[in-house]
């Protein structure tokens, strides 16, 4: 999948058409090397996603998705 920036933010993911949950999901995932807030610290701060390694991370998703119904 191409993405526009290398960094991007949860809202312009949805506007991609990535559903809220399954970005949420993946930044609560214990394999997250790609989503940050922008300040930790701020309760509201946006999540900021490193696109090339959310790819990765889709892609090994969709693996795993796969490999389940064997």
């Amino acid at each position: 999948m191409k993405y526009s920036k290398q960094i991007m933010s949860r809202s312009e993911l949805i506007k991609m058409g990535f559903p809220r949950e399954y970005l949420d999901r993946a930044y609560r995932s214990k394999a997250n090397n790609f989503a940050s807030k922008m300040n930790p610290t701020a309760r509201n701060s946006p999540i900021l996603f490193d696109t090339e390694l959310f790819e990765v991370w889709r892609q090994r998703e969709i693996k795993a998705q796969k490999g389940v119904g064997r």
